[in-house]
């Protein structure tokens, strides 16, 4: 391997880890639910609140990364928004409070995104728009990995020491990753005083980068159908552990198993993207997406569903979602080239709001059933081929106008 290739590489791992972060951060406390109910003297249903507070803090702090990005170049936000993050976490590891959790989980989300909005920008920033896909696919490799290791690290940290380890781990990996950034990844994009940074001018901005119906249809429909996967986060713990039995270590196996399918399916991807068009691949995956969550959820609303099964249609659930993810990213991205950052912190936001309204949906309507899951995930699905579909019939025009931006 030549030094170029090293370097390349040591570039796509670090791109990877910071947009692991936030999944890592979702994934490693998840087996503590209960744990860090009955040290906080709460309820699972408000410990998941958390979740949601994350869901939040990710979904409009990559809004404030964005025009920051821009304005900047891609380092100097994203240092801060590590250094922040840090912080947070030592601070859920010392709260005694629920609600305090919550809200450090808020502030935790806001320095993770800097991670997940500069390295789709800085993607963009490297790589043309079919290698884009590519680099996406490599990158969920990446963050794939982080639902194998993370619950099975949580379930070491809390089984040797209690759940206040598990943001301590993630405090001291952040710092690595600062590190690697500070000392060894390029800047990709110097500063541009030309970008405002007052409130009108962002605003028309993000306007500018939303009418585009290129990106508005792979947007919407990416982000609902990550949205299936925040839903499952959320449900899972409940359903896996208090209805099904399963220890925490149990959990986090199936939990691996699932998020095999993610990685498999998106290195897939790569080589699919030399025969047949983003565009067609996030298509066919979707009509794949919607089928499986419709016949999960129909499956336990008639209380006809048992462990196996529901693990065999999640595992083929999220599979599809390795196919949709990195070609809806790519192609919401491509007609952006001044305004990268802007385009990737709105895309992100917009994924995470959709998340965190999916995350909030199942915790609001938790019956101690599967079906508040299931629904979620089917209508996540069906809801994201219906705009892809209805978005590609629309008149063309915003794909090839947009070198400009």
């Amino acid at each position: 391997m030549t030094s170029t290739q090293r370097h390349r590489l040591f570039i796509l791992i670090t791109l990877g880890l910071l947009s692991a972060i936030g999944p890592f951060s979702i994934d490693m406390y998840l087996p503590g639910f209960d744990a860090i109910a009955d040290s906080l003297d709460t309820t699972v249903s408000h410990i998941q609140l958390s979740l949601t507070s994350f869901f939040i803090g990710i979904a409009s702090g990559q809004l404030i990364y964005g025009p920051l990005l821009d304005r900047f170049g891609r380092k100097i936000p994203l240092i801060v928004g590590l250094v922040i993050y840090i912080a947070a976490s030592i601070s859920c590891m010392l709260t005694n409070s629920a609600d305090y959790l919550i809200a450090y989980r808020f502030v935790q989300a806001l320095g993770s995104c800097g991670g997940m909005v500069a390295s789709r920008a800085m993607v963009r920033d490297f790589y043309g728009p079919r290698e884009s896909a590519k680099i996406f696919s490599l990158l969920m490799l990446v963050i794939g990995i982080s639902p194998i290791v993370a619950p099975t690290v949580g379930s070491f940290v809390i089984s040797r020491w209690d759940w206040h380890g598990i943001f301590l781990v993630l405090a001291i990996i952040t710092t690595c990753i600062l590190l690697a950034v500070i000392f060894f990844l390029p800047e990709s994009r110097g500063s541009n005083p030309a970008i405002s940074l007052m409130p009108r001018p962002i605003a028309q901005s993000y306007w500018q980068v939303f009418k585009t119906r290129q990106f508005f249809t792979y947007s919407f429909a990416g982000g609902l159908a990550s949205s299936g996967l925040y839903a499952y986060l959320a449900g899972s713990p409940y359903i896996m552990i208090t209805l099904y039995g399963l220890s925490e270590k149990q959990y986090g196996l199936v939990f691996a198993l699932i998020a095999s399918a993610l990685i498999t399916a998106s290195q897939l991807n790569r080589y699919l993207l030399n025969r047949y068009s983003s565009e067609k691949v996030a298509k066919v995956a979707l009509m794949v997406q919607s089928s499986l969550g419709l016949l999960l959820a129909i499956l336990c609303v008639a209380g006809a569903i048992n462990l196996l099964v529901m693990i065999a249609l999640i595992f083929l659930f999220l599979g599809s979602q390795g196919f949709v993810f990195p070609n809806t990213s790519a192609l919401a991205l491509a007609p952006f080239s001044r305004l990268a950052g802007s385009a990737s912190a709105l895309l992100g936001g917009l994924q995470m709001a959709c998340g965190a309204l999916s995350s909030g949906l199942v915790s609001y309507f938790h019956n101690e059933t599967t079906v508040p899951m299931a629904a979620t995930m089917a209508g996540c699905a069906c809801l994201s081929l219906f705009i892809l579909l209805a978005g590609s019939r629309l008149p063309a025009g915003t794909r090839s106008d947009q070198s400009h931006r």
